[in-house]
């Protein structure tokens, strides 16, 4: 039985997008009950789909809680993605320390670096769950950890081959007045950010 393949599950279903409010849940004390995640989400280590529902049932719970309310599975901005094929990769955290000390990391990383000695492949992505008591999007994966080995960015043809194609992508750094506002002289702008959907080589004149 492998230990904490649940938590990439749970993150994915749980927090999902960037506005969603934190969901209570204590993965720290579940953890330290050493609970094997696999009993509680079965089936994760064959995942294959985004859709799948990999929260656990609520007969996983029941042991030990009485009232178990489980909630549905919120939708995702990500089209495709497989948990059985990552976690064959085994413990990724080391190529993304090394992005980040290489300069190669296409986004901020202030808060990333200092997990990425875990032994554990889920917390390579899924940074600081196993503390936590409440799911949120600082537990989830950023799409720079994705651009680490999927680096083929070609704006705006490759967007949806990871994104659901009714995704509403726009940056909520790129408002109405966005393209006034950027070529203005005193404009400033972190280019970490920019790059992250743009590569580190975009040119406007790439999209305008």
């Amino acid at each position: 039985m492998v230990r904490g393949i649940g938590i990439p599950a749970c993150a994915v279903l749980l927090a999902c997008l960037a506005g969603a409010q934190p969901r209570p849940f204590s993965h720290r004390l579940h953890l330290e009950l050493k609970l094997a995640c696999t009993q509680c989400h079965t089936g994760v280590e064959h995942s294959t789909r985004v859709d799948d529902d990999n929260l656990p049932a609520a007969s996983a719970c029941k042991p030990c809680h009485q009232d178990v309310p489980i909630p549905a599975a919120p939708k995702t901005l990500v089209a495709h993605f497989s948990h059985e094929k990552h976690l064959k990769l085994g413990n990724v955290a080391p190529i993304i320390a090394r992005a980040i000390d290489r300069g190669q990391y296409l986004s901020r990383f202030d808060e990333i670096r200092k997990h990425l000695n875990t032994t554990n492949p889920c917390l390579a992505c899924h940074r600081g769950i196993e503390a936590s008591e409440a799911v949120s999007h600082a537990n989830m994966p950023q799409m720079a950890d994705c651009l680490v080995c999927h680096n083929k960015i070609d704006l705006p043809f490759s967007c949806e081959y990871c994104h659901a194609a009714n995704a509403k992508l726009r940056p909520a750094d790129h408002p109405r007045d966005f393209l006034e506002s950027h070529t203005r002289p005193d404009a400033k702008f972190d280019k970490a950010g920019c790059a992250v959907c743009h590569g580190r080589t975009f040119r406007c004149m790439g999209c305008h």
